[in-house]
């Protein structure tokens, strides 16, 4: 969101908020979906949903002092499915404004393996969140570590980002990776380093001020207990 707003050109602004639109449409197709029966129409808001976000002017209500995206988001999603429990779904999919990249399947995927029946609408959107930001994170980091040559080495320490210490068998990685036991603790220490800079990196781009970042930071770890 900082980096929308910060965008001089509107075009510009509105592929900055479609992108990170796409980027986090998945806790929005949980919410929707935790009270709709039907998938299809769990589909059809969801889409009509990002495509009422994208064409009104979002910036206008997306002040510095409203806070942060996920909030926003969250807020947005439950006046846009009050608005329509009071009329039929108008703007079906592929109408308006339409994000191209929606995967139906995996949304649904998704939504299945979580304890739906022991979760309220507002507590899987923060799961949801929570999993799409650290998904995110992940793959910037995986195409930053490709493009530095460093694909395979990645494909072996990736899983020590999410492990405790005490699970880490740094022998077997540097088996793998033929180093020495102390060469695969330095990298994957670097690993983690570069995770949480591009971790706080990721939620600035959705919160209003840098002051949020530790705080959301803390909701987002709250909400994977």
């Amino acid at each position: 969101m900082l980096q929308a707003r910060g965008a001089a050109d509107q075009h510009d602004v509105r592929l900055a908020l479609a992108e990170l639109c796409e980027a986090y449409w998945l806790p929005v197709y949980a919410f929707v979906r935790q009270q709709t029966r039907q998938i299809a129409d769990a589909q059809d808001l969801t889409q009509a949903f990002f495509a009422e976000l994208l064409s009104k002017q979002f910036l206008a209500d997306a002040q510095p002092e409203r806070g942060r995206f996920r909030s926003y988001l969250l807020a947005a999603a439950k006046h846009f499915l009050a608005n329509e429990r009071d009329k039929a779904c108008t703007l079906k999919r592929g109408g308006g404004v339409t994000l191209q990249s929606l995967d139906w399947r995996r949304g649904e995927e998704q939504f299945r393996r979580e304890p739906v029946d022991e979760m309220t609408p507002e507590r899987l959107f923060e799961r949801q969140w929570a999993l799409a930001v650290l998904e995110r994170v992940l793959e910037r980091l995986q195409a930053e570590q490709a493009t530095a040559g460093k694909a395979a080495s990645f494909a072996v320490l990736s899983p020590f980002l999410s492990r405790n210490r005490r699970d880490m068998n740094y022998a077997s990685a540097a088996e793998a990776l033929r180093i020495s036991e102390e060469a695969a603790r330095v990298a994957v220490h670097r690993l983690r380093k570069r995770y949480r800079q591009l971790l706080r990196d990721e939620i600035a781009q959705t919160t209003a001020t840098a002051d949020d970042i530790d705080d959301e930071l803390r909701c987002l770890f709250a909400a994977l207990t």
